[in-house]
């Protein structure tokens, strides 16, 4: 399937616990001011590749804890990120996704394009646009005290949002 991106980090501690492979979705609707990735907000820009591309860079590392979704928009791009997702918790590594929706949102949007099927196979979610009066330095793995870090598979059963501890 293809997918476009606007980068990839191949070995990231910064993008959630543990060694992370992460992937930049190109194409975010929130376009919130202060966006740590403004580059990534153009839904024509970035590239394509194909998932199965990456799902191989991801096999090729034995390091890795986990993968990260990020963006850009993850959730506009669901279907095929819902296809490698399942094939990366295939190999037993975690996952982790950010998105400017909140839970609550993605939850009530989980029947179209492939978002419930993302959310089935996402573990945390850090969700909330980026709020630039509450950015922080000091906020492990979220950049404004908005966001909130949420147990995707906690949540998915109770059918609210439940925080992670990370």
């Amino acid at each position: 399937m293809e997918l476009r991106i606007s980068d990839t980090v191949e070995e990231s501690i910064v993008d959630g616990p543990g060694i992370r492979y992460a992937v930049f979705v190109q194409g975010c609707p929130h376009h919130c001011p202060g966006c740590h990735n403004p580059q990534t907000h153009d839904f024509a820009g970035g590239r394509i590749v194909d998932t199965d591309a990456l799902l191989a860079a991801i096999s090729e590392d034995p390091l890795l804890d986990g993968v990260t979704f990020s963006g850009g928009e993850p959730f506009c791009q669901a279907a095929p990120l819902a296809v490698l997702g399942q094939q990366i918790k295939a190999r037993g590594l975690h996952l982790m996704a950010y998105s400017g929706f909140t839970f609550e949102q993605l939850y009530e949007m989980r029947g179209r394009d492939g978002i419930g099927d993302l959310l089935s196979v996402v573990d945390i979610l850090v969700d909330g646009r980026f709020e630039e009066d509450k950015r922080s330095l000091e906020l492990r793995f979220r950049g404004s005290s908005n966001q909130r870090i949420i147990d995707v598979p906690a949540s998915m059963a109770a059918g609210h949002a439940v925080e992670a501890a990370l």
